[in-house]
């Protein structure tokens, strides 16, 4: 099937509603969707879900959605980097649900693929086993965890072809396979794409998870947090 290649608003505009649930792939902003992104902010939903690893930083990414207050819950695994996100959170404007990372990552994975629930050691014994129903194997006390399921999913790829196969690039693959196959309805940027049909041996993601392709326009990817070294001093001969 040939999916639909078009602008961001375009692609998006008949999926969005007040009140949903939307999982956004992306590692602090390495992977993240930024176009789609935007695309929501302007839309004017509000009363949003979100589902991610992390909520970008301030003014980047995620971050645009709590400054616009358009984000009522989220769930995540890592509040840093994003002192509004930790202010909104401290004074109440937006509920918190924290789930360890690879929890979180499972959760995504079960949605995908069909799993209901399923039992984790993870969280055991701490403020993640809260309301949560605990059972034993092999005398081990695991969670019983949910399937984290999303109304739509944005994900962003550096490559995609007209049938919606996707591939990734280095660390930006992170949660964005997941996140396809965890929603309803899944919209992706594609940094390239491809006249022709991904080659099947290099595809991550399969076009039957993707409703729609938009060209991610060219952009200065943001770093999160630059690390260098001191360059060294330089013998100079007297």
């Amino acid at each position: 099937m040939i999916k639909r290649i078009t602008a961001a608003r375009q692609a998006l505009e008949p999926l969005l509603h007040d009140g949903m649930t939307i999982a956004v792939g992306g590692f602090g902003i390495c992977g993240s969707p930024l176009e789609l992104i935007e695309a929501v902010r302007d839309s004017g939903v509000r009363e949003l879900t979100i589902i991610s690893n992390n909520m970008g930083l301030d003014g980047v990414g995620l971050g645009l959605l709590l400054d616009s207050h358009q984000v009522a819950r989220v769930h995540c695994s890592y509040a840093g980097e994003n002192d509004e996100f930790a202010r909104q959170m401290i004074a109440g404007e937006v509920e918190v649900v924290f789930v360890p990372q690879g929890t979180l990552a499972e959760r995504l994975r079960a949605a995908g693929a069909g799993i209901p629930a399923f039992y984790t050691p993870t969280g055991v014994g701490t403020d993640v086993a809260r309301d949560h129903e605990v059972r034993d194997f092999d005398g081990v006390p695991h969670l019983l965890e949910t399937a984290l399921h999303a109304d739509l999913g944005l994900v962003h790829a550096h490559r995609a072809d007209r049938f919606g196969n996707l591939a990734y690039r280095a660390a930006a693959r992170n949660f964005n396979p997941l996140v396809a196959q965890a929603a309803d309805h899944t919209v992706v940027e594609a940094e390239r794409i491809e006249p022709d049909a991904l080659e099947p041996d290099r595809i991550e993601t399969p076009g039957i998870f993707v409703e729609s392709v938009v060209s991610a326009a060219h952009r200065e990817r943001p770093i999160e947090r630059r690390t260098v070294r001191p360059r060294p001093a330089r013998d100079v001969a007297a």
